[in-house]
């Protein structure tokens, strides 16, 4: 499922601007994927002399990246669109809608925004900067603003997103990310690994892989052997979780790795975990429990026992972080199967848990199954799942009571009785998991790592006091 961002945005109208260093302006909607894909596009104006407005009234143009994977995220990125359409005049379209097509064939961002400059699919960045060069020229002198080391991040500046592949190989029948974004399409792993070099070198404190399918890495290149630093690395997971653990510890960071699916191979992973050489947290989408709704699904290793699996993981690495996602209400689920989902998560005690109710997309072969699931009673099975889970959580997090943390800092928020400090443990991911929310004397300094005695818990987070390291 997808998750909206958004930067960059202002309601001031645009006036004329004196002739100046051409500005874009960018709206960011989407996926940690889309993400990479905005700053792909950002660094390379930005080493070809563009500034970046941080409003619409400072911008020349401006470049919406869209989401389009469920009616909301449709919803939000025209809305995006017309907005900035309204606020500045001059936008080009780029991301996962711009591949969408409208009931009659046509395009759905240019029969929606017909005054649009451009629209592009997915990962084109040539493509838009192509549009780009043509609606503003670039400046004559490429040395107005230098790249930073990392390139530009749309992130806080102590993580980074790093995606290792784009496109999917599966088909499942509720997802229509193939027919956006590809087939599989496995980066080079000296590609990733410099540019993980370059983010930790930049100061980047955690980076968190992504993917459509982070555990299909160079499946497409059948593994072969990539160059790094003059040695031959097999493009594969494994490998790639050991190098990128051995340039983390160098710069005193972490790695957390995102969209896991669970193949057998992924075992492999939890010996590192163990050693902390990348963070001890499984992001696995197993979306269901129920063979036969994982077959309705056509999810990859849906005849695996994914409970034994849990257990194996837990196994090998006790103290292992656990998220997921599950879909309630898919077209025929009963009411038995949906309570065999429930029994799983009892049994699992997965430690964060995400649930949607099914919600169709235009062009998904789940639309056509049988017995669709009355709205009311996805919403209702949602509700369950989540209540169950809240409990569930709020007994894993009683655990941490009496323990010292590791904590990255995010923020300083002001409460009623003075200013805490929100930071995350190994197990919470940004923007997805809880936060650990803390007090103490001394600096809180933001992107570094501090330790916390966990005084107490909710349902998702942490509550705790700094304590000097021993």
């Amino acid at each position: 499922m997808t998750e909206l961002r958004r930067t960059t945005r202002s309601r001031a109208p645009r006036k004329a601007r004196p002739a100046q260093t051409p500005s874009v302006g960018f709206v960011s909607l989407g996926c940690p994927k889309a993400l990479v894909d905005s700053e792909r596009i950002l660094s390379q104006l930005r080493a070809e002399g563009y500034q970046v407005s941080g409003d619409y009234e400072g911008a020349d143009l401006v470049i919406v990246n869209t989401c389009g994977f469920i009616d909301e995220a449709v919803q939000e990125s025209l809305d995006a669109i017309g907005e900035a359409l309204a606020e500045n005049g001059r936008v080009i379209v780029t991301g996962c809608l711009g591949a969408r097509s409208a009931g009659d064939g046509s395009n759905l961002v240019m029969k929606t925004h017909p005054s649009v400059m451009a629209v592009t699919g997915p990962h084109a960045t040539d493509e838009v900067l192509g549009h780009v060069h043509q609606a503003l020229p670039r400046p004559h002198d490429p040395f107005v603003d230098l790249l930073p080391p990392g390139g530009i991040k749309l992130t806080p500046r102590h993580y980074a997103y790093l995606k290792i592949s784009e496109g999917c190989n599966h088909r499942c029948s509720f997802c229509i990310i193939p027919s956006m974004r590809g087939d599989l399409v496995s980066r080079p792993i000296g590609d990733v690994l410099r540019e993980a070099q370059a983010l930790f070198s930049a100061g980047v404190k955690e980076l968190l892989v992504v993917s459509q399918d982070t555990s299909a890495y160079g499946v497409d290149v059948r593994y072969r052997s990539g160059f790094v630093d003059g040695r031959p690395v097999r493009t594969r997971l494994l490998e790639l979780a050991k190098e990128l653990g051995a340039l983390a510890r160098a710069h005193g960071a972490w790695v957390r790795m995102h969209y896991v699916y669970p193949y057998p191979h992924v075992d492999d992973l939890l010996p590192l975990m163990a050693e902390h050489h990348v963070l001890p947290y499984l992001d696995v989408p197993f979306q269901h429990a129920h063979p036969r709704v994982l077959k309705l699904m056509k999810r990859p290793a849906s005849g695996e026992r994914n409970i034994e699996r849990v257990r194996a993981w837990r196994a090998i690495c006790p103290e292992v972080t656990i998220r997921s996602t599950f879909i309630a209400g898919f077209p025929g689920e009963t009411e038995d199967e949906f309570e065999y989902l429930l029994d799983f998560l009892q049994e699992a005690e997965l430690d964060r848990v995400g649930c949607f109710a099914y919600s169709p997309v235009e062009g998904a072969t789940a639309n056509g199954l049988p017995y669709p699931v009355p709205d009311e009673l996805r919403a209702e099975r949602r509700e369950r799942l989540m209540a169950l889970q809240s409990d569930i959580s709020r007994r894993r997090l009683e655990r941490y009571r009496g323990q010292t943390l590791h904590v990255l800092v995010d923020g300083i928020e002001e409460g009623e009785d003075g200013a805490y400090a929100v930071g995350r443990s190994q197990m919470d991911a940004p923007e997805i998991d809880g936060v650990v929310r803390f007090g103490g004397s001394g600096r809180l300094p933001i992107g570094d790592f501090v330790q916390v005695l966990i005084t107490d818990s909710d349902d998702h987070d942490l509550l705790g006091e700094r304590v000097d390291p021993a």
